[in-house]
């Protein structure tokens, strides 16, 4: 079973930046790939980025690639989700998964483990 904790949501003006974490543990973390994905209140869970078990292929929903970047760091078991010029339409909670194939899949069924997510509040 793993276990995935995320951290770093808070609330920002438009225009700023997060770093968000992403804490996993209970499996071989370098073996799969990992997500983000986002809950806005009234909204399906969407999906934000994604990388490889090796980091060497990333994937970004449209709506916010350019602004966003995503990365990991197998030595300390955690992924990072940069987030720039953030807009008020990014305040949403925001949720990490774990993609036991490996590849970092962009639909939610790729996903088998969750974190509970974190709020990221973006004022106007």
């Amino acid at each position: 079973q793993v276990q995935l904790v995320e951290s770093g949501g808070a609330m920002v003006q438009a225009g700023g930046s997060l770093r968000l974490s992403c804490a996993v543990s209970g499996r071989t973390f370098s073996s799969y790939g990992l997500g983000w994905f986002r809950q806005a209140p009234g909204k399906e869970r969407e999906f934000v980025a994604a990388i490889s078990w090796s980091g060497g292929l990333t994937y970004f929903a449209d709506a916010i690639e350019g602004r966003i970047s995503i990365t990991r760091d197998n030595a300390k078991n955690t992924v990072y989700l940069q987030m720039n010029s953030l807009k008020p339409e990014d305040t949403a909670v925001y949720y990490c998964a774990a993609d036991p194939s490996g590849s970092g899949g962009t639909y939610y069924s790729d996903y088998d483990a969750w974190g509970r997510g974190t709020q990221v509040t973006v004022s106007s």
